[in-house]
């Protein structure tokens, strides 16, 4: 009976059962050891160094001899209590969201119209020429897009001069234009990169099922809806609980290299503002602020993570967790 219910195992049973297994797998936990060893190394041994939020901080005196803050909630209370931090806070959650509302279902929508071109030359050459832009710099890309939107000599208003328009927008520091841009230009470089893994899922899709549809009289459409998309489905919900996962980390290289005085109001964000206040001021560098308010984005971003896992999770979709 007890062989049936299957009877708990003893501690000394479950040391013997893991060793059995290290022993059966030793290579291939060999091969884990240096990605084991760069974890450790570079992720969970500086994370000590988030206590200097609590802290302030002084270089010369090191994290252990730098004296702790009165209140230890010192530079949250400094950050939470700025004039500028719903503004930013705002700012933050507005291009993330409508960032990810965009860059969730495009890259789907994207690998599914690739993986019904039928010729295989003609598939990859769109492929290649789709992913090329993520390997530009973001400055070239900032750059490209100054180009395409300056006031004097940017490519839209040329255009719309010629056509007897006004033509004298200057959409970069348009505070109106700021968002469209910078969606914009992301799915630009974006879009064909991050379709990439969705192409590889479809291309393992059974080719069985297919032809069943076909059989069956699923046109195009009604086999990319009940054969093609339920495939890459999971994958899409766990890029999609990631990104939330990610959410208030956005980009902060785009984002000062766009931002300008005019257009401040809706481009100043957590990380610009963390940049600006750490390395912006004279005399010590308040290095224990940008820490609390690194530490605060970080918390936001877990707490996301599980929020997006739980609904998923209730939803019969997947889980990262």
């Amino acid at each position: 009976m007890e062989k049936l219910l299957g009877a708990k195992k003893t501690p000394k049973q479950k040391l013997k059962y893991f060793c059995k297994h290290v022993k059966k797998d030793k290579w291939l936990l060999l091969l884990l050891l240096p990605a084991f060893a760069f974890l450790i190394v570079f992720c969970y041994v500086p994370m000590y160094g988030v206590i200097i939020a609590f802290k302030e901080y002084n270089a010369f005196k090191g994290i252990m001899g730098s004296p702790w803050a009165s209140p230890f909630y010192k530079h949250f209370l400094s950050f939470v209590s700025d004039s500028s931090f719903w503004l930013i806070l705002r700012n933050t959650f507005i291009i993330a969201l409508t960032s990810v509302i965009l860059d969730a279902p495009l890259p789907v929508i994207f690998a599914l119209m690739i993986n019904e071109v039928t010729d295989k030359k003609t598939q990859k050459i769109i492929q290649t020429v789709s992913y090329a832009p993520y390997f530009v710099s973001v400055v070239v890309v900032v750059g490209i897009c100054q180009n395409f939107t300056g006031l004097d000599h940017g490519v839209v208003n040329v255009i719309l001069r010629k056509f007897g328009l006004e033509g004298t927008v200057s959409y970069m520091s348009n505070p109106s234009w700021f968002l469209p841009i910078y969606l914009i230009s992301g799915l630009w470089q974006g879009l064909g990169w991050w379709a990439i893994i969705y192409v590889g899922t479809l291309a393992n899709v059974d080719a069985s099922l297919v032809e069943a549809a076909k059989i069956d009289g699923a046109n195009r459409f009604k086999r990319v809806i009940h054969v093609n998309l339920p495939a890459i489905l999971p994958m899409a919900t766990l890029s999609l609980i990631l990104s939330v996962g990610s959410l208030m980390s956005v980009g902060f290289e785009k984002i000062y290299l766009m931002q300008s005085d005019l257009n401040q109001s809706v481009t100043e964000v957590i990380p610009t503002y963390v940049y600006k206040r750490t390395f912006g001021t004279k005399g010590i560098k308040p290095y224990s602020f940008g820490t609390a308010v690194g530490l605060f984005n970080s918390a936001i971003n877990i707490a996301l993570l599980f929020i997006a896992n739980f609904i998923s999770k209730h939803a019969g979709g997947e889980t990262v967790i």
